[in-house]
C-alpha cells in the first residue's frame, strides 16, 4: 500500500517555507518500518522509490510547488529513473533521504537523490519528471518555472547525468520483449507491428 500518511506528514512538516533554494540538498529522516521492509528484513528495493517519491514531494512542498500543483489542477509524472543500490538499510535502522533538484530543460526536471545512513550512501537514483495538466500534456517547465518566481534558474547537469539521458533516451520504445507473446513464442511481424501501433497511440 503507498504510504500516504508518511506522505501527507512530509508535506505538513515542510511546507512552504523560506530558507531552501533550487539545486540546494534537502534531507528527510525516516526509519525502516516492517512494512518498508522484504522477506530479507531490509528495505525493499521498490520501497526505496516510493521513498524518493515523498523525498521529492517534501522538496516541492518547500518550493510552493504542490501549492500550485492544487491552484491550476495540474500533476506530476516520473518519465525515467537509474537507480544504483549499494548499501543495506536493515529492519528499524534510521536513514536519510537527501533530494536535489538538479536541472531543467523544455519538459522535464530533474532530480539527484540518495539514501544515507550517517554519511554512508546506500542507495541513489537520478529521476526525470514532468508537471501534466491532465489531458493537455505536460506543462513546459518554463512556466512553472514562472509561476515559482524562478524564471532564470535552469541549474546544471554533470557529465554522467548527461550520459545517462542520451543512454535512456537510446532505448528501444516499445521495449523488446512486446515482440514475445504471452506462452513466450515470438510474435508475427504482422501482429508486432498492431503492438508498435498501439503503443504510440
Amino acid at each position: 500500500m503507498y504510504p500516504y500518511l508518511r506522505t501527507a506528514l512530509a508535506l505538513v512538516v515542510h511546507r512552504p517555507r523560506t530558507g531552501i533554494s533550487p539545486g540546494e540538498a534537502m534531507v528527510l529522516r525516516t526509519r525502516c518500518w516492517p512494512w518498508d521492509a522484504d522477506p530479507f528484513l531490509e528495505l525493499n528495493n521498490g520501497r526505496h522509490l516510493t521513498l524518493f517519491d515523498i523525498g521529492r514531494f517534501a522538496l516541492g512542498a518547500r518550493l510552493g510547488l504542490f501549492r500550485l500543483l492544487r491552484q491550476r489542477g495540474w500533476g506530476l509524472v516520473v518519465g525515467s529513473s537509474a537507480t544504483q543500490y549499494r548499501k543495506r538499510i536493515r529492519l528499524f535502522e534510521r536513514f536519510e533521504i537527501v533530494t536535489r533538484l538538479v536541472a531543467r530543460d523544455e519538459k522535464w526536471f530533474y532530480f539527484e537523490q540518495i539514501t544515507r545512513k550517517g554519511e554512508t550512501p546506500c542507495s541513489a537514483a537520478f529521476i526525470r519528471t514532468a508537471v501534466v495538466a491532465g489531458p493537455k500534456g505536460t506543462v513546459p517547465t518554463q512556466e512553472v518555472a514562472d509561476a515559482l518566481g524562478l524564471p532564470d534558474w535552469y541549474g546544471t547537469m554533470p557529465d554522467w547525468a548527461r550520459d545517462l539521458e542520451a543512454a535512456d533516451r537510446g532505448r528501444p520504445w516499445p521495449p523488446a520483449l512486446t515482440v514475445y507473446g504471452p506462452q513466450g513464442g515470438r510474435l508475427a511481424a504482422s501482429e508486432q507491428a498492431q503492438v508498435s501501433s498501439s503503443a504510440s497511440q
